[in-house]
């Protein structure tokens, strides 16, 4: 019987780290909204700014359904004002003053043309966190280029590292400069917000470029290339450090990742397969030897798995202890039982869908935990409780929603607007 996702229910009343928090998010795709779900998921309370039209995420569908709404803006509230009007502007800015982290990410400049500069925050509440979220950062010669993820995988050096030698550069098919850049955004946020709330500090502005991030974590490419005058051809699978390392095809046409990086493991490996010779041969006995000689050796090992299915290798190879592991796709993922024991996955109740498979909240603290405390809002759903905290009340909300400052709260998007 196939595993199911257990099911949860929201936790709108369970505390967080961040408890006490606000957010101010202005930001629209990946980048921002991955910095606030992380947020929110340790109990900021996190509020996307949303245009008439709605946060671009809301567009972008499975059968109908927002998926990627309803996964990255979990436990938000949404406010849905029409920030080309200046009163919606100046409603922003009252918000302000309750606000710990303000996030942005307009072409550089645009804030500034809003009336919103970092100055005018900052004179406002002079202990918050700014967040530029950008391609290229807010100033440099590309600073006003399109921002997308997919131009900063190309110009990063990752999809000129990944893949084949003899094939073209792979983009990744997920959001990989945004995720990075959200993940590196919220640490950055935390930084600058435990500066502002020590004795004497202050607010500052972060400059969060998409290119940025995403190059830190490509590792020493730049000594490399200093090191040996060459730049590094695609190896697909491999490594270029360490071997044998790649993707071997199984029995039933199902792959296994299998990685000796260590001196120890590649000798366990050789023992494994029924070939201990291969501890002494010159060719093998040592990692560079072996790295050089990577094609006979991956020749030698994909015959072996070739004979088993790819449940059968992880089985056969963990008796020997050495580090293989199934390459699964999302279907084999839900059906795992260490995925489902520790519940990387949970249904949650869902309009849509009756239940919306969402992943964990990471990572996991042990005494102030993450939670899910409510479902991606709907457009607008918070409009009038957050209005009325700065003094709107009824009477003047139904006057902003006639002249198209605010927007119908739990109103459906209304189209793409610039």
């Amino acid at each position: 019987m196939k595993a199911q996702p257990k099911k949860r229910d929201y936790a709108p009343q369970a505390r967080g780290a961040l408890e006490g928090v606000r957010v101010l998010d202005l930001s629209r795709l990946v980048a921002g909204n991955t910095l606030t779900q992380v947020l929110a998921d340790f109990g900021a309370e996190v509020i996307k700014v949303e245009p008439p039209a709605g946060d671009t995420l809301r567009a972008w569908q499975t059968s109908g359904v927002p998926v990627t709404w309803k996964l990255y803006s979990r436990s938000k509230k949404s406010l849905c004002l029409e920030l080309r009007r200046p009163e919606a502007r100046g409603l922003l800015l009252e918000l302000v003053p309750s606000a710990a982290i303000f996030i942005e990410s307009f072409r550089p400049g645009i804030l500034e043309k809003m009336g919103l500069a970092p100055a005018t925050l900052l004179a406002r509440n002079p202990k918050l966190v700014v967040v530029r979220i950008s391609g290229w950062g807010q100033d440099g010669p590309y600073s006003q280029r399109p921002g997308f993820g997919t131009l900063i995988e190309g110009m990063s050096g990752f999809a000129s590292m990944n893949g084949f030698a003899d094939r073209e550069p792979v983009l990744p098919p997920m959001y990989l400069a945004d995720s990075v850049a959200g993940l590196s955004g919220a640490a950055a946020a935390m930084i600058a917000l435990r500066e502002a709330e020590s004795k004497g500090g202050s607010g500052q502005v972060i400059d969060l470029p998409l290119l940025e991030p995403l190059f830190n974590i490509l590792g020493p490419q730049a000594a490399n290339l200093r090191l040996t005058g060459k730049v590094k051809a695609r190896t697909g699978n491999r490594s270029t450090t360490t071997a044998p390392r790649n993707a071997y095809r199984a029995k039933d046409g199902r792959w296994v990742c299998l990685s000796a990086s260590i001196q120890k493991m590649a000798e366990r490996l050789f023992r494994a397969i029924g070939r201990p010779e291969l501890i002494d041969d010159p060719r093998y006995a040592t990692n560079s030897e072996r790295l050089r000689h990577a094609e006979e050796l991956d020749a030698i090992i994909g015959a072996f798995i070739a004979q088993r299915t790819q449940a059968e290798n992880v089985e056969f190879f963990e008796k020997y202890e050495v580090t293989i592991g199934p390459v699964y796709d999302i279907a084999q993922i839900l059906e795992d039982p260490h995925v489902t024991e520790r519940e990387l996955v949970a249904d949650y109740p869902d309009p849509d869908m009756g239940a919306f498979p969402m992943h964990h909240v990471t990572p996991r603290l042990s005494r102030t935990p993450g939670a899910i405390r409510a479902p991606a809002p709907k457009l607008g759903e918070h409009n009038r409780d957050l209005l009325a905290e700065i003094g709107v009340d009824e009477a003047a909300y139904a006057k902003l929603v006639a002249a198209g400052i605010a927007c119908e709260g739990g109103g459906a998007p209304q189209g793409e607007q610039e």
